[in-house]
């Protein structure tokens, strides 16, 4: 019985998603395709019998190399450590797909059967397919049994491995398996989420996939709706695109599988809207090309009847141009243009909304300006003088024809004005820096210019406060004004002026290496043990340990000792001696043995002193009783 709960949970998501975009900014695009295309060549070469089989299904022209496969495909299933159902599946497929010459044995054919009754739904799955790849036919009442079979497994064991190759199995059978259909709602319902936007079954990949491929083929074979909505739909193809990178054949093969079912339902597949390229756009062509395809990058089929684009600017929000139309390219039906030479776009970020018959997507790009130097200056002066400095224009890219001269006394100042060149208005750059490079040495040493009030970029160096970060180093010196932002397209390096540079001291250079002599030799050493009280302290001390000892022995006296119930016998004597000897080994550790050597005489003594004295006790208490 279906859930109230789930059914009004799904028409609300229904009533949501119903007007969903049912789009995706990316797809697996032919160079992934020729990737996996090359995991599968590599799989034929492997001592996998599985892996053999994942790539024999995507590669072509195969019949060719059964000379070399078949003996091979034949002796890794005898080594195969894989059950005998699962290898007998790999082997017979194969073999098919292979046409190898020589018949699958008698042997591996009475294997596979289906008149038994399984234990689980994986064996049941490889059995049918195997059977169904040998060419055997499935009466119905074979059909009718399997059903009945497979709805005691599944009530048995509903983890999603089990599930999901019941939903293949089922699949099979058509109308006979309908029953295991209502097991699809609640496996959907225990798919993990990661992160709000992608969802998984425990198990990553070949779980999620094998899951997902059987639910699709058994509505499909039962002509009922999508399993999952268009929301699910998305959250998984995001999971399932994210593992593009697979190195496994057989995660290739399920992942390019479950892309091409779930591509195949029209209602629950999202398509594919990307911009082409990186999504920056030329300030002298501003064309915006979109591309439009299925979640395996092909044409999408019906074809989009018409695509048009509103292009807002993401600071101002201000739209540039409204519902405009693109233009599909002839080369290429799956890609549009749309033109924004009549908008004349500044530089800046712009989201483009793309409307695709009823599909609707929102992508980002970037408009890229040029930058031109309005102007820039530069000019010798005293460092400490307050008079205005001589300064000289220099027009870009030219260099300026004369050389200058700065010594420790003197400053040298830069100042340029960066404008947009769509707008002439000032412009702030990522990066503006001042490189200087010594013409000898080819050391170079980079400053950043900052920006100023009104907007302009500038550079003041004092000769004689930067002479260390130079090295003091003299001589003439090339100086290059480097641009650069992620929104320009013609970031530039200019080559300004040379300039003389003189310091005030120069660093001195020793003419041979020192020789360096060996250190002496590193040797451990323990730490010095802790200095240790006064002789008399310690005597002292020991003096006050002993004299409970002492009163003992004066209560003694004083109380005469009754020895007249001594039992003389041999538990009596050795649990006394044992425990004497006991207290004497404390007093030897005590003067002078070590801790280990204690512990090494203890041991005999403390298990012989428990005997006797547990003989003792035994004894004692056996007399008193009687």
């Amino acid at each position: 019985m279906v859930n109230p709960g789930f059914l009004v949970v799904f028409c609300l998501s229904f009533l949501v998603f119903t007007e969903a975009t049912k789009t995706i900014d990316s797809h697996l695009s032919s160079a992934d395709l020729e990737r996996l295309s090359g995991v599968f060549d590599d799989a034929l070469a492997s001592s996998d019998i599985q892996s053999i089989y994942y790539g024999a299904m995507h590669i072509k022209d195969l019949q060719k190399k059964h000379s070399v496969l078949c003996p091979k495909v034949t002796q890794l299933h005898k080594e195969s450590k894989l059950n005998d159902f699962e290898k007998n599946f790999y082997l017979v497929n194969i073999y098919k797909k292979l046409a190898c010459p020589n018949p699958i044995s008698e042997s591996i054919q009475s294997a596979i059967s289906l008149k038994k009754e399984f234990s689980n739904s994986q064996e049941m799955f490889f059995n049918y397919q195997s059977t169904r790849a040998l060419g055997f036919q499935i009466v119905d009442e074979i059909k009718t049994a399997l059903a009945k079979n497979l709805q005691t497994i599944v009530r048995k064991d509903d983890s999603f491995a089990s599930l999901g190759y019941a939903f293949h199995v089922a699949a099979e059978l058509g109308a006979t398996g309908a029953p295991i259909a209502d097991w699809i709602e609640g496996a959907f319902a225990q798919a993990d989420e990661i992160g709000g936007k992608m969802l998984q079954f425990e198990g990553g990949l070949s779980v999620t996939a094998l899951v997902l491929n059987g639910a699709f083929k058994l509505t499909k074979a039962l002509k009922k709706p999508a399993p999952i909505t268009e929301e699910q739909t998305y959250k998984f193809v995001t999971y399932l695109l994210s593992r593009r990178s697979v190195q496994i054949p057989k995660g290739a093969h399920v992942l390019i599988e479950s892309l091409a079912l779930i591509s195949a339902d029209k209602t629950v597949s999202p398509i594919c809207v990307q911009i082409v390229g990186n999504g920056q756009i030329q300030p002298d062509s501003p064309l915006v090309h979109v591309k439009i395809v299925d979640l395996l990058g092909k044409p999408l089929s019906p074809h989009v009847s018409s695509v048009s684009a509103t292009v807002t600017a993401k600071q101002s929000s201000t739209p540039l141009v409204t519902k405009q139309a693109l233009i599909s390219k002839s080369s290429d039906k799956t890609v549009f243009e749309l033109n924004l030479s009549s908008a004349k776009p500044v530089r800046g970020l712009y989201d483009v909304q793309i409307f695709a018959d009823q599909y609707t997507q929102t992508l980002g790009i970037k408009i890229l300006g040029k930058v031109k130097v309005k102007g820039l200056e530069i000019g010798v002066g005293e460092s400490d003088s307050t008079s205005a400095l001589k300064k000289q224009t220099v027009e870009y890219p030219n260099k300026l024809s004369e050389e200058l001269n700065a010594d420790a006394q003197q400053k040298v100042i830069l100042r340029v004005t960066l404008a947009d060149e769509a707008t002439g208005q000032p412009m702030t750059v990522h990066q503006a820096f001042i490189r200087l490079q010594h013409k000898e040495t080819s050391e170079e040493i980079i400053f950043v210019a900052e920006q100023d009030t009104s907007k302009a970029y500038k550079f003041d160096m004092d000769v004689g406060a930067r002479s260390a970060d130079f090295g003091h180093n003299s001589g003439l010196y090339s100086m290059d004004l480097i641009v650069g932002d992620a929104s320009l397209s013609n970031s530039f390096k200019w080559y300004v002026a040379d300039i003389q540079l003189k310091f005030s001291s120069q660093p001195k250079v020793a003419n041979k290496t020192p020789i360096r002599s060996s250190r002496p030799e590193i040797v451990h050493q323990f730490r010095e043990p802790e200095k240790r009280p006064a002789r008399f302290v310690s005597d002292l001390f020991t003096g006050l340990c002993i004299v409970p000892l002492l009163v003992l022995f004066v209560l003694w006296s004083k109380l005469k000792v009754n020895l007249s119930d001594f039992p003389f016998s041999l538990s009596a004597l050795g649990f006394h001696l044992g425990f004497g000897a006991i207290l004497s080994l404390f007093c030897l550790f005590f003067w002078k043995l070590n801790m280990f050597d204690t512990i090494r005489y203890l041991l005999p003594l403390a298990l012989a002193t428990f005997f006797f004295g547990n003989r003792l006790l035994r004894s004692i208490a056996a007399r008193k009783s009687s």
